[in-house]
C-alpha cells in the first residue's frame, strides 16, 4: 500500500485558506493512506474556550467535506485533526475519511499543556480499522508518550499507525521509531511547521513529519520548516511479523501477570 504525511504551515482560524494549501500540495499525489496534521485547518493556539467553540465542528461540517473533496481527489483514506463538538462538550479529535464516507473519529485521549483549559478529554475506546484489507490505527500527537496506546491497538492487529500532531517538544517524532520497534508497526506521524505567538503563548512546531517501519527504519522525513508532501509503498503485511530474533515474540512475550 501507498503511505503518506501532508505536512502544512495553518494560519490561524483560517479554514478556507488553510484548506486551499493543502488542496496545491496535494496536487498529482495518489496513496491509499495520508495522513494530515493535528488541527490542520484551524491552527493550535488558543487563548479562550470561545476560540475553540467557534471553530468547532461536528463530523458532518466542512472540515469533513473537505476531507473527502482530498480523498475522492488522492484515491486515498484520509486521516487529519479537527475540533469537534458534540453535545456542547469540544474535542481535539480526528476524522477518518474514504471517499464520501467519514468512517469514525477520533477523539485525544491525552491533552497536552493548556489544551486542558479547552477540550474535553477523549471519552472513545481505541480501535484498530480494517480498511480496504488494511488494519489502521489512530492517535493524535501527544499520546504518543503513553507506550501503551500503541501497544493496546498492536495487540488488537494494528498494522499502520496514523499520528496527526502539532509537535513543539524537540524529540516527540524520533520517540516514534522506539514505539514503531517494542510494537513492529509502521507509524506515520504527520506534523505542521511553522510559528503561532497568541495570547501568553508563543510555538514553534518542529515540522520532521516522518514514517517509520517495523524495525525503526525511517522511510520518510520531512524538512523542519517547509510544507512538505511524502508517499512511500510498503508492505504491511510485515508489521504481522513480530518477532525481534528466532525466539522473542514482541507481543508472545508480555508478562502482563507483572505489569501492575
Amino acid at each position: 500500500m501507498k503511505i503518506g504525511f501532508i505536512q502544512n504551515a495553518p494560519l490561524f482560524g483560517d479554514k478556507e485558506r488553510n484548506f486551499e494549501g493543502v488542496r496545491t500540495l496535494v496536487k498529482g499525489v495518489r496513496a491509499d493512506l495520508l495522513v494530515l496534521p493535528e488541527l490542520f485547518a484551524t491552527g493550535y493556539t488558543f487563548t479562550s474556550k470561545a476560540e475553540t467553540l467557534e471553530l468547532a465542528e461536528d463530523q458532518s461540517g466542512r472540515t469533513a467535506d473537505f476531507l473527502k473533496e482530498i480523498s475522492l481527489q488522492t484515491g486515498a483514506t484520509l486521516v487529519g485533526g479537527f475540533i469537534e463538538i458534540d453535545k456542547e462538550r469540544v474535542y481535539n479529535s480526528l476524522l477518518i475519511v474514504s471517499g464520501n464516507t467519514v468512517i469514525d473519529t477520533y477523539r485525544k485521549l491525552h491533552l497536552f499543556n493548556k489544551e486542558h483549559l479547552w477540550f474535553t478529554p477523549g471519552d472513545k475506546p481505541l480501535k484498530v480499522y480494517n480498511i480496504n484489507g488494511v488494519r489502521i490505527g489512530v492517535m493524535i500527537c501527544f499520546d504518543w508518550i503513553f507506550p501503551e496506546v500503541c501497544r493496546t491497538l498492536a495487540l488488537q492487529g494494528l498494522q499502520v499507525l496514523a499520528h496527526p500532531s502539532n509537535l513543539v517538544l524537540p524529540y516527540c517524532q524520533y520517540a516514534m521509531v522506539t514505539r514503531c520497534i517494542e510494537n513492529r508497526i509502521f507509524a506515520i506521524t504527520a506534523n505542521r511547521i511553522g510559528q503561532e505567538k497568541r495570547g501568553e503563548d508563543d510555538f514553534t512546531f518542529t515540522g520532521g513529519s516522518l514514517i517509520c517501519g517495523p524495525d525503526g527504519t525511517i522511510l520518510a522525513s520531512a524538512p523542519l520548516d517547509e510544507p512538505f508532501v511524502s508517499v512511500v509503498e510498503i508492505n504491511e503485511n510485515q508489521a504481522d511479523n513480530k518477532m525481534i530474533t528466532a525466539y522473542n515474540d514482541v507481543l508472545k512475550d508480555r508478562r502482563p501477570e507483572f505489569y501492575r
